[in-house]
């Protein structure tokens, strides 16, 4: 019985959501508690962890895909390294602008010497972190809500999902959640769709996160638990300028670079829906 309830989609997207969440829970909770420890050894286990969790992860998704949906994950298939390396570089340069922007407009305060070893830890607990949430907003929630609203309702719709659970961090941080929405949803969502692999999503997203984190040493989405950096920087001035408590993602200017990409990566989807329609015509 409930075998056939999970092949309708709303039921498939609810269980598949939920299950992961639970996973994302059990991972990242206790990584998280690990990087603000200072401890060398301590700060190298955590990245071995998070790397370990992230693996974990896909082979997860794969095996609940194929027993689930009779299936291959083609969306997470065989690592691509290239992809990967470039979402990575991408999301590391990207956050850098948004930071040279700040600076500009004056939010930045002060930049210190953070921790060398809290990098490692970091950089574990957002391979983790990239990897578990693109599961679950992408290839889960959005490649599911896809199925029943077409790919500008999928957007849309998991890209408010996405803004909305980032209030656990600090519910009082409507804007906060809304430019994560703006950015950070509908960025990830439109570069799945055009890619239709979650590799390139999560090295994005890793970089984003690992430059915010392991580099500035800034918050990460309004989280306390967000790790350390080379650095320690100390923003300040109004909130559109330097993110306030929330962190740089609450920023105009992290709204702009990120709406930008955006843009680029709608005009290639239409681009390919174009050629796909004439293909077609041409049969």
């Amino acid at each position: 019985m409930f075998a056939q309830q999970l092949r309708q989609t709303p039921v498939r997207l609810v269980v598949l959501a939920i299950g992961f969440l639970a996973v994302n829970a059990a991972f990242i909770g206790p990584l998280a508690a690990m990087v603000n420890q200072g401890n060398p050894l301590l700060s190298l286990l955590t990245l071995v962890l998070g790397v370990a969790a992230a693996v974990a992860e896909v082979w997860l998704y794969r095996w609940v895909i194929r027993k689930v949906e009779h299936r291959e994950a083609t969306e997470l298939a065989a690592v691509d390294v290239a992809a990967l390396r470039r979402g990575t570089l991408l999301g590391l340069g990207m956050f850098c602008v948004v930071m040279l922007l700040i600076t500009i407009f004056g939010g930045y305060d002060s930049l210190s010497w953070g921790s060398f070893f809290s990098v490692f830890a970091t950089a574990g607990l957002m391979a983790a972190v990239a990897v578990i949430e693109e599961i679950i907003f992408r290839g889960i929630l959005f490649r599911l809500l896809e199925q029943m609203t077409g790919t500008l309702g999928a957007m849309i719709g998991s890209a408010v999902v996405f803004g909305g659970l980032h209030l656990i961090n600090d519910p009082t941080a409507f804007w906060g959640a809304l430019a994560i929405a703006i950015q950070g949803g509908l960025m990830l969502a439109a570069c799945y769709a055009v890619t239709r692999s979650l590799w390139l999503p999560i090295g994005l997203h890793f970089g984003w996160n690992f430059a915010e984190s392991g580099i500035f040493g800034t918050t990460v989405s309004g989280s306390s638990n967000s790790g350390g950096g080379l650095f320690h920087s100390v923003l300040d001035g109004p909130t559109l300028i330097s993110g306030g408590d929330f962190g740089p993602e609450a920023t105009v200017f992290a709204v702009l670079v990120c709406s930008a990409l955006t843009l680029h990566f709608v005009r290639k989807m239409r681009a390919l829906s174009k050629t796909e329609a004439q293909e077609l015509a041409a049969v």
